[in-house]
């Protein structure tokens, strides 16, 4: 008697793009910060304090502050995002809040989005404010205009955002994602020209700093300080952030289903 040939082996579909779904990710995430009152103080108030200190810091040479101070301005949010974003995300991992997220009909392009607009919104009031504070209160002396610092520093922002998801994948405990940051954070902090102009490296290392994001953002702050209006290279230099935090951004999807316990 013949056998019947064997059930075909159903394969899941991946549920369209929904725009609601998305914004219940970006609001869930969003109500879980509102209950931490210390990632909102290390996010919003820190980089703040910082640049406080910073100015006060060289108060007898304010010419000092205003050539780091940009600088700094997209720094410091980018490092803080980094840290918030990658620890926060690895919670969910090791609770197993994103398996479970995923096994729902919600698209890891959804859930990606969610987290990158809750984190992005966090990102934007984060910079306003310090860029306020640096140009108003603080007197950065800024040749072009205060919107494009606040530009760069957003795209800084979500850059290290996007560092922060990667990075988060490959940590077992929030002690080994903190261990992250000297790995790759400070090699771009020493090489980006904030400490001494990348031509004047040694040839390896200015090649090494051509690679790295950190150094085209503190190139378009350069541009911004220095330039009244909107330059070649201001553009070029915001491009390669952009597209750097959208790359980074997509190998941060591939890890949405790692396993981390």
């Amino acid at each position: 008697m013949p056998t019947a040939p064997p059930a075909l082996a159903h394969t899941p579909r991946t549920p369209p793009f929904s725009p609601s779904r998305t914004l219940a990710t970006t609001a869930r995430v969003l109500r879980q910060l509102r209950h931490d009152p210390r990632t909102l103080a290390l996010l919003l108030l820190v980089p703040c304090a910082l640049l406080a200190l910073l100015r006060y810091v060289f108060d007898a040479h304010p010419a000092t502050f205003d050539s780091i101070g940009a600088s700094l301005l997209g720094i410091f949010p980018m490092i803080t995002m980094f840290l918030v974003t990658s620890i926060a995300t690895l919670r969910e991992r090791t609770s197993g809040t994103l398996e479970r997220l995923l096994a729902m009909p919600l698209a890891k392009a959804e859930l990606l989005t969610g987290y990158a607009l809750a984190f992005g919104l966090l990102a934007i009031l984060q910079s306003a404010l310090a860029t306020g504070l640096a140009v108003w209160a603080l007197g950065l002396d800024v040749t072009g205009s205060p919107w494009l610092l606040l530009l760069v520093a957003v795209l800084d922002a979500l850059l290290g955002t996007a560092m922060g998801l990667f990075v988060s994948a490959f940590a077992a405990s929030e002690f080994q994602a903190v261990q992250f940051m000297p790995a790759v954070l400070m090699p771009q902090l020493l090489l980006c020209g904030l400490f001494a102009p990348r031509a004047t490296m040694q040839p390896a290392l200015e090649a090494l700093s051509d690679a790295l994001p950190m150094s085209y953002a503190v190139d378009a702050m350069t541009e911004t300080l220095t330039h009244p209006h909107i330059t070649a290279a201001f553009l070029r230099d915001t491009t390669v952030v952009t597209l750097c935090a959208l790359l980074v951004l997509t190998l941060g999807a591939a890890t949405l289903r790692r396993r981390t316990r």
